[in-house]
């Protein structure tokens, strides 16, 4: 893993200095002095490698993964790839690969996808004007690494960069140099069958991936096949002329087990017994659905009789022109187009619709001398828009996710409009200083229809969302290397976040209705890190970071039976706080030079600083401070630690391995901190073997094996935040009856053996 200033843009171009026609570059890092660096510094990094100086933004706390971390892995998700990279933390979402990655905590508390993040895939945004991203698009095989920017990042990346950004980075057409063709197989019926194919030359560099996933899953109902095809092409058409094409397609079929409440997951964690909900051993969830599908009795189900799954496709087109004006100034535009469609029978309900979306970013970086030291400038500006228009039916017992009656419809559009500004001037051989603005002026106009069903009578309520945002980003940081083992950096970051327009539709019981009085949530975060590297031998990188945060947007599950799903509030004041850690050590190379060791350590603490919560029943509300209780969903400790060895000559060249213990500590499910979802440590084992190239044509076939959670402990891979109720007494409800609340946690795979081969042509 290693510091690198690779990200990508969002709703906003960045700039970034283009230093040569066959370097992998894109959108979102703006170009900076350290392109440049003084002969007695050295930009060290966090993780696994080291970086390259021209990809660090100055002061941003940046780590990142590269392919050695995963390569020899069956990397089944995005998980494997961010696993060495302190600050982020996953659990499981709807889906085999839908996981749900958090930096910071930015989407601890949110049951799918990427949020409160801005991604990015080769510099082209995979997140949509709604801020959502899903990592089903992500197999790692096709990856040469990942780089994350933590911390508010708006600035540079615009809105929903409340906590940072990531920037997906696909393998070269020059280092894959051919075709690779690889198998991973292994427990619960994985199979992945995928190809690389790569060529280069002088004015071109085409790199083209296929692969197609699918397994059985650990528990019922959760069999899946998802297919991804990913393509980048980079020409140069001249000296000053160069233009990259991007595209992305996955198709995702996965059938849902439902998430458990607490007492389910203690009782029967992987669902053993629960097809037949009438006749369902203890632990099983099931759904309670009308019979008719529109109104009067209902009857209980498991997901498996009524068919619960998603089936979703996601197509990204971009294009990207870059032009060097002269020998100092770039100008480039990108284009992308993007398509999600999705049919998710969830839970009671199915959502269907296309949401099409369309992104359009211009920049302009220029380079001078200010008083003889190097200052880089740009200005960007962008739009994106997207177009929404969906269905949600109530699902019938009648199975194969049969639907019923119209729930609700929602017809409308949400966009973003952004400028970005930013100086980074290196005005001292160690020194150098960055300053920047940006603002987005956000819109979301959008109306709903709610169904409401009597006998044979129906009553139609509109809800309305016709809202407006503007929200301004100003950063300064400052980096000192005082030698070239050391660099220390410190930042004040700012962020926003609007609300998206599903949040404004759904209430706190969790049907659909009218939530439209949220507001924007912003941040101010203020981070302190260095960067040290005494030896090729160590590399360690620590920051700490304080973020203050107002409005901040919290989504909790109402139960499983909620037709809409999680509902979001806005807590007036909170505050972040925590340390971040990454090293990897050599600690015998003159007499084990393949042995090494990697860790990473977070520490996030979140707390509420002036949040009041109203609590009610059928015949009494009342309010309780949560002033000082733990923000819910956020793990506060997480620790990811691997002894390494790759032996490096003689008879056992190539033989490689390492021992993985993954660890996280529990963490609060509600906001009165009543109830806790179980922590867990996890030891993994992965071996493999790359003959050594005297061996010819073998060199070529690759392989390895790993056994994933080698002790088979039980542990809560996934688990999204409940609400707290109110008891008829007007108590708060305890952790007994807490524990009962459905909706929450998805457990984690037993143990599990996984293989691979990959040959190259």
């Amino acid at each position: 893993m290693r510091s690198l200033s690779w990200a990508g843009v969002s709703t906003l171009a960045v700039l970034f200095a283009f230093s040569d026609a066959q370097a992998q570059t894109g959108f979102g890092t703006p170009a900076s002095a350290a392109d440049n660096p003084a002969p007695s510094e050295q930009v060290t990094v966090t993780g696994t490698a080291r970086a390259s100086p021209t990809r660090r933004p100055a002061g941003q706390t940046t780590y990142s993964a590269d392919r050695d971390t995963f390569a020899d892995t069956p990397a089944q998700s995005v998980a494997a790839m961010l696993a060495t990279v302190p600050g982020v933390t996953v659990q499981a979402g709807n889906g085999p690969r839908d996981t749900v990655v958090s930096v910071r905590g930015s989407g601890a508390r949110q049951s799918n996808g990427l949020k409160n993040i801005q991604v990015t895939e080769d510099g082209f945004p995979v997140t949509q004007p709604d801020g959502i991203a899903r990592a089903d698009l992500i197999d790692p095989h096709a990856y040469q690494g990942v780089d994350v920017f933590q911390g508010p990042a708006s600035t540079l990346y615009g809105n929903y960069a409340i906590n940072g950004a990531i920037n997906f980075r696909t393998r070269d057409g020059a280092e894959i140099d051919g075709l690779e063709l690889g198998s991973d197989f292994g427990s619960f019926g994985q199979f992945n069958q995928y190809m690389s194919l790569g060529a280069a030359g002088r004015a071109y560099d085409l790199s083209v991936f296929a692969s197609d996933v699918r397994g059985d899953g650990f528990v019922p109902n959760a069999s899946f096949n998802t297919s991804t095809e990913n393509v980048r092409l980079r020409v140069t058409l001249g000296a000053r002329d160069r233009l990259v094409f991007k595209f992305i397609n996955n198709v995702t079929d996965t059938l849902l087990p439902l998430r458990l409440s607490l007492s389910q997951f203690r009782a029967n964690p992987y669902q053993r017994g629960c097809a037949d909900a009438a006749q369902a051993a203890p632990g099983c969830a099931s759904i309670t659905l009308f019979r008719n599908g529109r109104s009067g009795p209902t009857v209980a189900v498991s997901p498996l009789q009524a068919g619960l799954g998603r089936f979703d496709r996601r197509t990204i087109v971009g294009s990207r022109w870059e032009h060097d004006l002269d020998d100092r100034t770039t100008w480039r535009t990108q284009f992308t187009y993007d398509q999600r469609h999705v049919d998710q029978p969830t839970a009671t309900t199915a959502f269907v619709g296309p949401f099409n979306s369309y992104n359009v970013q211009t920049d302009l970086t220029n380079r001078v001398d200010l008083g003889r030291r190097p200052l880089v400038s740009y200005v960007a500006a962008s739009y994106d828009y997207l177009d929404l228009g969906y269905q949600v039916y109530n699902l019938t017992p009648q199975g194969g996710a049969t639907r019923g009656a119209l729930n609700a419809t929602t017809y409308g559009h949400q966009s973003n409009a952004g400028l970005r500004w930013q100086e980074d001037w290196r005005f001292a051989p160690r020194w150098h200083a960055v300053v920047g603005l940006g603002g987005t002026y956000s819109e979301v106009g959008a109306f709903e229809t709610v169904y409401g069903y009597t006998g044979s009578s129906v009553a139609l309520r509109g809800v309305t969302a016709n809202r407006f945002f503007f929200n301004l980003a100003p950063e300064a940081a400052l980096v000192y290397a005082p030698s070239r083992d050391w660099t220390l950096h410190t930042r004040v970051g700012t962020a926003y976040a609007t609300p998206s327009y599903s949040n404004f539709f759904v209430t706190p019981q969790g049907t659909y209705g009218n939530n439209t009085q949220l507001k924007s949530q912003t941040s101010v975060g203020i981070d302190l890190g260095l960067d040290w590297h005494p030896s090729p031998a160590i590399t360690v990188q620590a920051t700490g970071f304080y973020e203050f945060y107002r409005n901040e947007l919290v989504s909790q599950s109402p139960g499983i039976d909620a037709p809409a799903g999680n509902y979001t509030f806005n807590a007036p004041a909170s505050q972040h706080r925590g340390v971040e850690l990454a090293a990897r050590w050599k600690p015998v190379p003159a007499i084990l030079p393949g042995a090494s060791a990697i860790l990473s350590y977070t520490y996030d603490n979140q707390i509420y600083t002036d949040y009041i919560e109203t609590l009610s029943n059928s015949t009494i509300a009342r309010s309780f401070s949560r002033d000082g209780k733990r923000i819910p969903g956020v793990t506060p400790h997480a620790l990811d630690a691997r002894l390494l060895y790759d032996q490096p000559d003689g008879p056992l060249e190539g033989f490689g391995g390492f021992v993985e213990l993954s660890w996280q500590s529990s963490f609060f499910l509600d906001n009165a901190n009543r109830v806790s979802a179980p922590g867990y440590a996890l030891v993994n084992l992965e071996l493999h073997y790359h003959p050594p190239a005297r061996f010819g044509w073998v060199h070529r076939l690759q392989s390895w094996f790993e056994i994933q959670n080698l002790a088979n402990r039980t542990y809560a891979a996934g688990a999204t935040v409940i609400s707290d109720s109110l008891l008829s007494g007007g108590e708060q409800a305890g952790a007994a009856a807490l524990a009962n609340k459905t909706g929450s946690i998805f457990a984690g795979s037993p143990r599990a053996f996984l293989g691979g081969v990959r040959v190259g042509f």
